[in-house]
């Protein structure tokens, strides 16, 4: 005879057993689906997840998706919210470089596991860091940068959105490969640190093409090479930092869609497969591109193994240079 102790038992684990599954993954969607960027509207997370957003809601027959924003403490409440929703493929998070690989070596007290805690879902999409100099910087390359340098060591100044931010990252690893030391000026946000960089304040930045790119086709900046190994379509002319200054250098922003970690992998791989769908659309690839991001399709699996290898390879960069959040 089956006690009421049980019938409870079995009906708590009735969601989570072989059987069940299929079902869940059937009946998905049945209700609208949540993507939390854990930060504040009209940054680069934002515009980037807002018009996936759209197009995901297209493709699953006007299904409801709705962004919803969930800023503080670098992305964490965010992540936590996430982290603490219900795994059943309602609930996805806007994961990005900083909050999936650099936030857990930056926060001492970083309440989540990235691998422990989050299913990849799909990758979305790649974005370049623009290296620029003041005109005043008498280097027209990157070579002759790290050149200059080298010869003038800890008296170059470079700005930041911030402590731990991307741009932050960037220049820390540049330096770090080149054997450079320059002085780092951080700043809350992209807005004033652009202007005393325009000003000749500050001498360099790292930053995001659309942070940096109109000044320097405007001749305000002098752009000396992007962060990707590879030259990219999306900003031609501006030769990769690995092609000839630091061979085999690449650090990238990436950015895309992580669930709560016992989402089940039925549920996971239909929503990897709409979204590499839309990935391979012309108009989303354009919509990107305005970001200064490419399109990065990848299988669950193969965004695990990215988020994991860039976690190691921030782990060993932060502690060396010594980063913590502000």
């Amino acid at each position: 005879m089956l006690t009421r102790r049980t019938l409870g038992a079995l009906a708590a684990a009735a969601p989570f057993c072989p059987l069940a599954r299929p079902a869940l993954a059937q009946g998905w969607p049945s209700r609208p689906i949540t993507i939390v960027v854990p930060f504040p509207p009209g940054g680069s997370n934002d515009l980037l997840a807002r018009p996936l957003a759209a197009k995901l809601q297209q493709a699953l027959g006007n299904h409801p998706v709705v962004v919803e924003n969930r800023g503080g403490a670098g992305g964490t409440v965010g992540a936590m919210t996430v982290v603490r929703g219900p795994a059943d493929g309602h609930t996805l998070m806007w994961g990005h470089v900083g909050t999936l690989a650099v936030n857990p070596w930056i926060y001492p007290n970083n309440p989540y596991d990235v691998l422990r805690d989050f299913a990849p879902v799909a990758l979305v999409a790649t974005l370049p860091s623009v290296l620029v100099v003041h005109p005043s910087v008498p280097a027209r390359s990157a070579e002759e940068f790290i050149a200059l340098a080298k010869a003038r060591p800890g008296t170059m100044e470079y700005g930041t959105a911030g402590n731990g931010a991307a741009s932050h990252i960037t220049m820390a690893a540049f330096c770090d490969a080149a054997g450079i030391e320059l002085v780092h000026v951080p700043y809350r946000g992209n807005g004033p640190m652009l202007a005393d960089l325009l000003a000749g304040r500050v001498k360099c930045s790292f930053a995001g093409a659309p942070v940096v790119l109109p000044a320097a086709r405007d001749n305000r900046l002098v752009a000396l090479g992007i962060s990707a190994r590879e030259p990219s379509a999306i900003i031609p002319g501006i030769v990769p930092v690995a092609a000839r200054a630091l061979p085999g250098f690449e650090v990238v922003q990436w950015h895309g869609l992580v669930a709560p970690a016992a989402t089940p992998p039925e549920i996971v791989a239909r929503i990897n497969a709409a979204v590499n769908g839309l990935l391979g659309d012309a108009e989303m690839a354009q919509r990107l591109a305005t970001e200064g991001a490419e399109p990065a399709p990848r299988s669950p699996e193969a965004f695990r193994q990215l988020i994991a290898a860039e976690l190691e390879r921030f782990r060993v960069l932060i502690q060396r240079a010594g980063i913590r959040a502000d």
